[in-house]
């Protein structure tokens, strides 16, 4: 039997996807009302593809969280001009920077080799986010978001646990078991599962065991090879688990024709690619 609900759905998201990224030029340019500012910096990693994805992920964050003092897309090496100049139009806030001209010197040759020569596209790419994550400068608390992320008015709870007095990092746990085994060495390592599409930072994290362990044990990564090194990193720093309630990534409902998770309560839900219509259904303008 075809489910008419789930097919609507994805005929839906396609629709409202089109419409978005027509109106982009537009969109851009209307107002957010917001004018609260908040000191912390938010750093976004995508491509040319994901550029109306990305659009609709900055203007809910600052629709539903505030002004960040920096709102930084990390360009994989596709973004044309026209497209970097659209996203800062968004708010000043705003600036698109090359994935090399952020990555520092002295991280480990075997990290560029394969941001520059893994032979798939995908997870060249998640190293390229890989050697950002390795030199990202953390002065102050530091969020890292997914463009396919959208925030919702519970995104407070962000500002919540920016402002707390302690340098804890924050993840959001991963719904399934998304990781490469091949470095797990301990039957635990598998518990609590990190994934790496959202985190909060107030210092840098110590990459190095788990970046040896990738040196030493495998030849060449997979795709959740790089997710697999921020899990072991985020549970070496005995990093907490964002409230599942709150920062949502579910896929249960992906065969049903509604969202059944994002509601005003919750503070982001991360629209993975099994539900990744759905995320038109609540961009806004």
């Amino acid at each position: 039997m075809v489910n008419v609900g789930y097919h609507t759905a994805r005929l839906q998201g396609r629709f409202l996807s089109v419409c978005y990224q027509k109106a982009l030029p537009w969109i851009v340019n209307f107002p957010i009302q917001q004018n609260q500012r908040i000191d912390i910096d938010v750093y976004s990693f995508s491509c040319e593809r994901d550029l109306a994805t990305q659009v609709a992920n900055i203007r809910t964050f600052i629709r539903h969280v505030g002004i960040p003092d920096k709102f930084i897309v990390i360009s994989d090496g596709t973004y044309t001009v026209e497209s970097r100049e659209l996203l800062c139009k968004i708010n000043p806030c705003v600036e698109v920077i090359e994935w090399k001209d952020l990555v520092k010197e002295g991280i480990p040759e075997f990290i560029l080799h394969h941001a520059l020569e893994h032979p798939h596209r995908a997870t060249k790419a998640m190293w390229r986010r890989m050697a950002v994550f390795n030199s990202l400068s953390i002065e102050k608390p530091t969020l890292y978001t997914d463009a396919d992320i959208l925030f919702f008015p519970g995104a407070s709870n962000i500002i919540n646990l920016c402002q707390q007095d302690n340098t804890l990092a924050w993840y959001l746990p991963d719904c399934k078991f998304s990781l490469d085994d091949r470095i797990l060495l301990e039957e635990k390592e598998k518990l609590n599962p990190v994934n790496a599409g959202f985190f909060l930072l107030k210092k840098q994290l110590d990459w190095e065991k788990p970046l040896k362990r990738v040196a030493e044990l495998i030849d060449s990564p997979v795709f959740f090879t790089d997710q697999t090194v921020v899990h072991l990193a985020m549970h070496d720093a005995d990093a907490k688990p964002l409230n599942e309630q709150l920062f949502v990534l579910r896929l249960s409902d992906q065969f049903l024709f509604q969202d059944t998770y994002s509601k005003k309560h919750i503070a982001m839900r991360h629209y993975v690619s099994d539900i990744r219509h759905k995320f038109w259904f609540y961009t806004g303008i």
